[in-house]
């Protein structure tokens, strides 16, 4: 079966989230607001682990929830298939509700045979509620996707399509080393992308913003507001912001000091 076996992932009732206030943020400024959130371990499981290039950073932020599909763009065999395969593929988009991020496994990896995305695919995709994708392998027709307002983070760019055909959809992928599954909220920009777990989505726009104004409220002017001071005060200053920081961010979210994220940006 094509599709997988899983079938679509958890409804998102009571957990929608406010997706064009997430986009008024950095991909950075959502993560420190996940960060604060989280009770998972691993904090590099849910962002990329390789290095992903944003081909259209002047469209800002993209943010969306992720529709899978494996593509094999060097394998020919798949094209005996094709219309069977698009079709159910096509149906699969049309019947999610967007915004979408389409997020693309590519089976040539390491190497790049053709690109799934161009002028026609994006326009079409677009038009099924889709926002962009994130693709681990290559885009094509650049100016032509960004006009149909659909966002792009790639590898790299080629020349042809090759046998670029849906293999399989709706299931679990792994792109620039890291798994999204489906119905995952995205958040992509030219830092990278991070893959929310479905139980830190409710409150991290809020989480997010708390933690962006308690930066600027205590550490950033501490670390900027230095003029005719001495190392020794700037130093002694900054340190009285940072332990205001971790104590407002601890009673705020009831996390300990090595959670605040003061640490990671010294």
């Amino acid at each position: 079966m094509d599709r997988g076996e899983r079938g679509r992932e958890p409804n998102r009732v009571d957990r929608e989230p406010d997706i064009a206030g997430l986009r008024r943020w950095n991909t950075p400024t959502i993560y420190n607001g996940w960060e604060a959130l989280t009770r998972t371990g691993d904090r590099m499981a849910v962002v990329n682990a390789e290095t992903v290039v944003d081909f259209m950073p002047e469209m800002g932020p993209l943010a969306g929830y992720a529709a899978t599909v494996v593509i094999e763009p060097g394998n020919p065999s798949h094209a005996e298939r094709g219309a069977e395969l698009w079709a159910g593929y096509r149906s699969y988009i049309a019947s999610l509700e967007g915004p979408t991020v389409v997020v693309v496994q590519d089976l040539d990896k390491p190497a790049v045979r053709g690109s799934f995305w161009g002028e026609v695919s994006a326009g079409i995709h677009r038009s099924l509620g889709c926002v962009g994708t994130i693709v681990d392998g290559a885009i094509r027709d650049l100016e032509d996707m960004q006009a149909a307002g659909f966002k792009a983070l790639a590898r790299r760019l080629c020349v042809g399509h090759a046998w670029s055909t849906p293999v399989r959809w709706d299931v679990e992928v792994e792109v620039f080393g890291t798994a999204v599954r489906p119905g995952q909220l995205i958040h992509a920009d030219k830092h990278g992308f991070i893959a929310v777990p479905d139980d830190d989505v409710p409150g991290l726009l809020e989480a997010a913003r708390f933690m962006d104004e308690l930066e600027n409220r205590t550490v950033i002017p501490a670390g900027r507001q230095t003029a005719g001071l001495s190392r020794s005060r700037i130093l002694e200053n900054f340190n009285a912001a940072a332990q205001q920081f971790a104590e407002r961010a601890d009673a705020r979210f009831g996390r300990p000091g090595e959670h605040t994220g003061v640490e990671h940006d010294l």
